[in-house]
C-alpha cells in the first residue's frame, strides 16, 4: 500500500453545487482533503441533470461521482434506497476504488445507496447522522410519504447495521441510533453536534451598510439559512405585523415551494428577504443584526435539528433567540441564547430583553461558540473513524 494513503467516499444527498449553503458534508470533505494521507475523496451523489462523464473533478483532491436518478420527478427519488434501481449505476465507481492502492474509508452523510456497504472491502464505514430522513419536513401524512418514509428507514436501518462508528448531530439523533434494533453491539455511536468556522464569523470586521434591512428604533431580527417548511412563518408574520419598528432580514435560498405562509411574510415592510448569497458573504449579513432567531415549527422532524446557525450567531458576538428545538435546550443561558417553546408572547420578550441588556455579553457568547470550531469536531470524527484501532 501506497505510503497509507487513504480515499475517502463520502455519500452526500446531492450536487456539491446544488447546495447554495455549505453543510456538515461539505465542511467534512474539504478537513479530508486537506489531510497529507488523503489521496482524494470521491463525493457520490445523486443527480436528476445529465452527465457525459459519472466523474468529475471539483478541486485538487475531491471528485463527484454522479448517479442518476430514474426520472427528474421527485416522487421517484425513492429509487435512491432501492439497489435494483442503482445498482449497475455504481459499476464504474466500484472499478476504481478497487483498483486504488489505498485504505479505503465510506461515510455515509444520507441513507441512499445503502449497498455501497458491501460492494466494496472498507477498511472503516461511518454513517454521519444529521437529520430524521424518514420524517416528512412539513409533517404531511398520505401514502405516498408513507411508502417514503419506510423506505428510508429501511435503507438506514442496513446503514446503521453494518457501521463501524456513527456520528450523531443531536442528543435526540443519539438517542434514536441506540435505540435502533439494527445497531451493532460493537458500533460506537458519538453525539457530535454541528460547529461554528470560527475564524470566519469572529473577525468583527466593519462591513458596507448594503447588508441592512433599514434603520430601525427597535431590534433587526435575523435568520440566516435555507427558508424551509419547518420554519414558523406564521409567528414571524403575526410579530412582525405588530411590531412595525422591528426590522427582519432573512438571508437563505427559498426552498418552501411557494409556501402561502412564507409570501404573507414578506408583505410586511418591515421585512427584507434578500435571498441566496455566496457563503463568504454571510458574516457581513450577520454583522447587522442585533438578534439572531432559530423560529421552528413544534414538529416531530425538529426535534433531531441541531441548527448550523446557532453557534455561527454567537461566534459573531450576537445573541440568539431559538424555538422548538430541544436539542438546543442545554445551551440555552440569560443573554446568550434565549430557548422558548411555542409562544409568541415569550418569543417578543425574550427579544426585547436581549435588544435592551445583552451587549455586555458579546464576550461570553463567542467563548462559547470558540469551543465547537468545526476543526475540533472534524479531528474528532476522524481520530474515531480513520484512526483508531
Amino acid at each position: 500500500m501506497t505510503d497509507n494513503k487513504e480515499i475517502h467516499v463520502i455519500v452526500a444527498t446531492g450536487e456539491w453545487s446544488n447546495d447554495a449553503l455549505k453543510y456538515r458534508r461539505h465542511r467534512l470533505a474539504e478537513f479530508l482533503a486537506e489531510k497529507d494521507n488523503t489521496a482524494e475523496v470521491i463525493w457520490v451523489c445523486p443527480t436528476s441533470s445529465p452527465h457525459s462523464n459519472k466523474f468529475h473533478s471539483y478541486s485538487d483532491k475531491i471528485k463527484q461521482y454522479f448517479v442518476a436518478d430514474i426520472s427528474s420527478n421527485r416522487m421517484l427519488r425513492f429509487a435512491r434506497y432501492f439497489d435494483i434501481f442503482y445498482k449497475n449505476k455504481l459499476d464504474e465507481l466500484i472499478r476504481y476504488v478497487n483498483n486504488q492502492d489505498a485504505k479505503k474509508y465510506l461515510w455515509h452523510t444520507f441513507p441512499g445507496f445503502p449497498l455501497l456497504q458491501t460492494i466494496i472491502s472498507w477498511d472503516r464505514v461511518t454513517y454521519d447522522c444529521s437529520d430524521l430522513w424518514a420524517i416528512q419536513m412539513g409533517g404531511k401524512k398520505n401514502l405516498i410519504n408513507q411508502f417514503r418514509q419506510k423506505s428510508i428507514s429501511s435503507a438506514e436501518n442496513r446503514i446503521i447495521a453494518g457501521a463501524d462508528n456513527i456520528f450523531c448531530t443531536s442528543d435526540f439523533l443519539y438517542e434514536k441510533v441506540k435505540g435502533n434494533q439494527s445497531l451493532n453491539e460493537k458500533t460506537q455511536v458519538t453525539a457530535l453536534e454541528n460547529g461554528v468556522e470560527f475564524e470566519a464569523f469572529s473577525k468583527g470586521e466593519e462591513w458596507s451598510e448594503e447588508a441592512s434591512p433599514g434603520k430601525a428604533s427597535g431590534p433587526v431580527l435575523g435568520f440566516i439559512g435555507g427558508i424551509k417548511p419547518k420554519l414558523d412563518f406564521e409567528l414571524l408574520n403575526r410579530v412582525m405585523s405588530e411590531k412595525e419598528d422591528w426590522k427582519l432580514l432573512l438571508v437563505g435560498p427559498d426552498a418552501t415551494n411557494n409556501s402561502p405562509s412564507f409570501q404573507q411574510l414578506l408583505t410586511n415592510k418591515n421585512v427584507n428577504w434578500v435571498g441566496e448569497v455566496p457563503p463568504a458573504e454571510v458574516p457581513e449579513y450577520m454583522d447587522k443584526l442585533d438578534i439572531g432567531i432559530l423560529p421552528y415549527k413544534s414538529s416531530e422532524y425538529n426535534k433531531a435539528v441541531f441548527p448550523l446557525k446557532l453557534f455561527e450567531f454567537l461566534a459573531a458576538g450576537k445573541p440568539v433567540v431559538g424555538m422548538n428545538l430541544p436539542s438546543t435546550k442545554k445551551y440555552s443561558q440569560p443573554m446568550i441564547y434565549e430557548y422558548i417553546d411555542d409562544s409568541d408572547e415569550q418569543f417578543v420578550k425574550a427579544c426585547e430583553t436581549l435588544f435592551k441588556d445583552s451587549l455586555p455579553f458579546t464576550k461570553e457568547r463567542v467563548e462559547l461558540a470558540q469551543k465547537h470550531d468545526w476543526q475540533e469536531i472534524f479531528k474528532t470524527m476522524y481520530r474515531k473513524a480513520v484512526e483508531s484501532k
